[in-house]
């Protein structure tokens, strides 16, 4: 990457810059690859951050389906990770894990946990075998103690378990079903497909492991024992560890790497968070594959109004890329990204990988429970990681004191409402959205893959009034 004139004397964030077209033979943004070098395996670009509000289960499976990969956070209890890892690896790779419910369980119920899901629907099941089909319209202004099924409709688009997704979109667009139900040759339930997720199968390649299951990602924290948290985690069978703290570049991290390098890992380490050169050399001589850059630009971080510490994120992740570049290794960008834009930007910078937090806690696949305002509208709970309420949960077996001393001195909020996006309240939904942003953007540089598109990316700098015009109307002027 080059900046269009000279480099400025101060830091830019992703506001700050722009994209320069430049000459393409790159006909199409599907003749794009937008698998990483970093050695994680994701076929996409994406990590979704180990936020408690947001990496869980539902979203590791989610996720990796598609090609990215989610870390579940440090306070996740050991064995609790392993149930995890294990659920996650040993989801199907076409077919979505659907809600199931037996015909005696009541409305009630069913509205309870459809929202968990962004189809929206539950299959009942009657001895392993799918008997029908509830959705939220069909519990409407029903007794909320009814039966299943008694107001289930039928299961229209049947379908087995070898069927290929093009096959199965036909078969939806045909029946006009709005769920297709996968069935093994004995009769029992599989999975789910709808004609987007039909669609997204013939799209994205999923994020394998050697035996053929779903990756996932897990962190440790820099204190305690960490060799020992290391090894669980690694025996559980993770496919990345990451060694987080809020500030990466001390002596503690440099520490807990060489404890974890200490239990000869055979998946990639990352590390962080740093905003330096300085920083990123010292954990990659101290271990690390791949380091995390970024202090301070998270939706949920108010480390930079309550230190001064942090920097820009576009120009750390420009510095810290380079300095990895050098040593043969990888950085992955760290929060602040709020647009397509801002992730094409940091792989445009040299990031192998962009992190994302707050962005996907407002979707259906987050932990949290499914709320409604008073006006109606959706919205989830998600709050930082070095908040009060993070605290909390993860110094629960302390005492009283050691607990109120630490949550004395708080960074980051501690609830949030992330409203879900009417047109896009799946986390699958904003992957759509992301890589056809980042897909053009290579297009427009012409590169057919992710290196290419950090060599031949060209950036200048804008005014405020610059990144204002480059806004979209939602009414004329």
């Amino acid at each position: 990457m080059h900046f269009l004139h000279s480099a400025p004397p101060h830091d830019l964030t992703y506001d700050d810059v722009f994209m320069v077209p430049r000459r393409s033979a790159v006909a199409s943004r599907y003749d794009v690859d937008l698998s990483t070098s970093d050695g994680t395996g994701a076929t996409l670009p994406l990590v979704v951050a180990n936020m408690t509000a947001i990496a869980g289960k539902r979203m590791a499976e989610t996720v990796s389906r598609r090609g990215g990969i989610v870390v579940i956070p440090q306070d996740i209890p050991a064995p609790v990770v392993a149930d995890v890892v294990q659920y996650v690896k040993s989801r199907h790779l076409v077919f979505d894990t659907p809600i199931e419910l037996a015909p005696h369980q009541t409305v009630a119920e069913a509205l309870a946990l459809i929202p968990k899901r962004a189809h929206r629907a539950a299959v009942v099941v009657d001895e392993g075998r799918p008997v029908g089909v509830v959705t939220e319209a069909e519990c409407a202004e029903v007794d909320r103690f009814a039966q299943v099924g008694q107001v289930m409709g039928p299961v229209t688009a049947l379908i087995d378990e070898d069927t290929e997704p093009r096959t199965a979109f036909d078969a939806l667009d045909a029946a006009r079903a709005p769920l297709a139900v996968a069935v093994g040759a004995d009769g029992h339930l599989v999975g789910v497909l709808t004609r987007t997720g039909a669609l997204r199968a013939t799209l994205y390649q999923p994020a394998v492991d050697a035996s053929g299951g779903l990756r996932i990602a897990a962190a440790i924290g820099v204190n305690g024992d960490v060799a020992a948290k290391a090894k669980e985690l690694l025996e559980a069978g993770i496919d990345c560890l990451v060694v987080d703290t809020a500030h990466g570049h001390q002596d503690r991290m440099v520490e807990a790497l060489s404890a974890v390098r200490g239990v000869d890992p055979a998946v990639p380490v990352a590390a962080g968070n740093v905003v330096s050169a300085e920083g990123t050399r010292a954990l990659i001589e101290a271990g690390a594959d791949i380091v995390k850059v970024g202090v301070g630009p998270g939706a949920m971080c108010t480390t930079r109004m309550m230190t001064g510490v942090g920097r820009p994120q576009f120009s750390a992740v420009l510095e810290c890329a380079e300095a990895a570049r050098a040593l043969g290794r990888h950085v992955w960008a760290d929060g602040g990204v709020r647009h397509p834009r801002d992730v094409a930007l940091a792989l445009a910078a040299g990031a192998s990988s962009v992190m994302i937090g707050s962005w996907f806690a407002g979707t259906h696949e987050s932990p949290g429970d499914l709320m409604e305002d008073p006006d109606g509208r959706a919205f989830k709970v998600s709050f930082g990681m070095a908040s009060a309420r993070a605290v909390a949960n993860r110094t629960a077996t302390e005492s009283a004191y050691d607990r109120a001393k630490k949550g004395l001195y708080e960074e980051g909020i501690s609830s949030s409402r992330m409203y879900l996006d009417p047109a896009r309240p799946g986390v699958e939904d904003l992957i759509d959205e992301i890589c056809s942003g980042v897909r053009s953007a290579c297009t427009y540089a012409g590169a057919a893959t992710l290196e290419e598109f950090h060599e031949r990316a060209v950036v200048g700098v804008q005014s405020a009034a610059g990144f204002h015009e480059g806004r979209p109307l939602a009414t004329s002027w």
